[in-house]
C-alpha cells in the first residue's frame, strides 16, 4: 500500500544528465579516500567487496554503483530505463487513442492512489477501488462476512474516513457484486497490486473470487516490486504517469494455476491457525504469485513473538522511539522508509496500531496531544513499560488490554495463543518462550 505523499515531487523521474554528474563526483570521493565512497563502492559494485580494492575505479565503475543504487542492474540499463520513460512522457502528449481502447477495459486497485495518475497516463478504461484491508481485523469464512468487516472497518476506521457501518457494508456488498460479473461488462481487467502484504493478501481475495464466477476475455496483472529512482519504492501511488505507462507495456495474463493459488491462499489466510499459510509460502508452486511467499512471511510475523508478545511492527515502532521520541508524523515516515522491511501499512493503519500501543493500564507508548489537531503531530514517548518489554523482562501479552486478529486467528490476552518464533521463522502455539 502506498503512501503518496512525495507523489508530486517523484524521485522516479530521473534525469541522465543528473546522474552522469552524480557518478563523477562519487568517482572524485572516492580518490580523495572518503569514507561514505568507500562504502557505497562496497556496497553495490562487485569487485570492491573490501572497502578498498587493488585496483582503482573508473568513472563506469562510479557509473554502475549509481545504477546499481538506484535499482538497476547496470548503467546500460538505467540509460534505456531513462530513453523509455522520456519516450513514454512524449507519447502521453501526442497520443491520440487511449493505450487502453482496443478493449472495454476495467483497472482494479486496492485504493486510490493511481486513479488519477491513469488518467493523466491517457488511460481512458473503467476504475475499482478494492480496499477492504484484509491485513487487519477478523478474515473469516463465514456468510457474516461483509457484517463482520464493515464492523470492524467502522469501529476503527469510520470516524476517520466519515463513513458509518451501513455505508462500508453496502460499499463491501456492491464490490463484491462488481466482482461477480466482471465478465458482462468488460473485455479486458487488469490488476494493479504490488509486493507487499497489504497488496498481496487483497490480491489472493481477489483472485479467489475471480476463480468463482466467468471471467472476461482479457485477465491481467501489473504486480512489480521495485522501480528505479532516488527514493525506496514502496507502492504504484508513488510513481508519475509515465512509469504507470511502462509498467502497463509490462503486464502479464493473469494463469489458472494462479486463480488456484489465489483460492488455496485465502482459504489459508481465513483459518483460526496459520499453520497451512506458514507451510503454503514454502511450496514451490507458491512462487507463481511472485511476490506472495514473502508478503506471507511478512503477514505472520505480525503474530505476538515468543520473547516479548510484539508484532513486528509493535517492536520497530518503539525500537525507534527508543532512539528518540517523536511525532507520529516522523514516527510513520521512519518506519516506512527505513525500518519496515516490506512496507505495508498505510497512516490511519499504523495510527491504529500506534494508539493500541498506547491504551491500557500500563501503556508501551505515550502521546502527547499538545493540543494539535491533528494525530501525525500528536508526541510519542516511549514508556518504561515499553522498555521493559522490548528488552524481553515482560511480556506484552500478558497485560494487553485487548484482543486482536490476523486474519483467521484471534489473539487473546493473559491466554496460551499463536506466536512467531524469530529463530525458526514460524509460528508456534503457546506462552511467551
Amino acid at each position: 500500500m502506498t503512501d503518496n505523499s512525495t507523489r508530486g515531487n517523484t524521485p522516479f523521474r530521473l534525469n541522465l544528465e543528473q546522474q552522469k554528474k552524480r557518478a563523477k563526483e562519487l568517482l572524485r570521493a572516492y580518490q580523495e579516500n572518503k569514507a561514505e565512497a568507500f562504502a557505497r563502492f562496497k556496497q553495490s559494485h562487485p569487485q570492491y567487496t573490501n572497502e578498498q580494492a587493488d585496483t582503482a575505479p573508473r568513472l563506469a565503475d562510479a557509473q554502475l554503483v549509481i545504477a546499481r543504487e538506484l535499482g538497476v542492474a547496470s548503467w546500460t540499463k538505467l540509460k534505456q530505463h531513462i530513453d523509455e520513460m522520456s519516450n513514454n512522457q512524449r507519447l502521453i502528449k501526442t497520443q491520440q487513442i487511449a493505450p487502453d481502447s482496443d478493449l472495454t477495459t476495467l483497472h482494479i486497485r486496492c485504493g486510490t492512489d493511481i486513479e488519477n495518475t491513469l488518467k493523466e497516463a491517457g488511460f481512458s478504461g473503467a476504475f475499482l477501488d478494492y480496499k477492504d484491508p484484509v491485513c487487519q481485523g477478523p478474515v473469516v469464512k463465514s456468510d457474516q462476512y461483509h457484517q463482520i468487516r464493515a464492523e470492524f472497518i467502522a469501529k476503527v476506521y469510520g470516524d476517520l474516513v466519515n463513513l458509518s457501518y451501513e455505508e462500508i457494508y453496502q460499499d463491501s456488498l456492491a464490490e463484491q457484486q462488481s466482482i461477480q460479473t466482471l465478465a458482462n461488462h468488460y473485455q479486458r481487467v487488469v490488476l494493479w497490486f504490488e509486493h507487499d502484504t497489504f497488496d498481496q493478501l487483497l490480491l489472493i481475495k481477489l483472485l479467489a473470487e475471480l476463480a468463482k464466477y466467468p471471467q472476461p476475455a482479457v485477465l491481467e496483472i501489473v504486480s512489480p516490486n521495485q522501480f528505479p529512482g532516488t527514493a525506496r519504492f514502496i507502492g504504484l501511488g508513488q510513481l508519475p504517469p509515465e512509469a504507470i505507462y511502462l509498467l502497463w507495456s509490462k503486464r502479464e495474463t493473469i494463469t489458472n494455476a494462479q486463480l488456484q493459488l489465489g483460492t488455496e491462499a485465502w482459504d489459508a489466510l481465513c483459518q483460526d491457525s496459520p499453520e497451512q499459510l506458514a507451510v503454503l509460502m514454502k511450496q514451490p508452486h507458491c512462487q507463481q504469485l511472485p511476490h506472495l511467499p514473502a508478503a506471507i512471511h511478512r503477514h505472520l510475523q505480525e503474530l505476538p513473538a515468543t520473547d516479548n508478545g510484539l508484532g513486528l511492527t509493535e517492536q520497530l515502532t518503539l525500537e525507534i522511539l527508543k532512539q528518540q521520541a517523536r511525532p507520529c508524523g516522523q514516527l510513520f515516515k521512519a518506519l516506512m522508509t527505513v525500518y519496515e522491511p516490506l512496507p505495508w501499512l498505510g497512516d490511519l493503519m499504523f495510527w491504529h496500531i500506534v494508539k493500541g500501543l498506547a491504551e491500557g493500564d500500563e501503556p508501551l507508548v505515550l502521546i502527547q496531544e499538545n493540543n494539535e489537531q491533528h494525530w501525525p503531530n500528536y508526541h510519542a514517548v516511549l514508556s518504561e513499560q515499553g522498555l521493559a518489554v522490548l528488552k524481553g523482562e515482560s511480556d506484552y501479552l500478558s497485560f494487553r488490554p485487548d484482543a486482536y486478529w490476523l486474519g483467521g486467528v484471534e489473539i487473546k490476552p493473559k491466554a496460551a495463543n499463536w506466536r512467531w518464533d524469530k529463530k525458526t521463522a514460524q509460528p508456534r502455539w503457546g506462552f511467551s518462550a
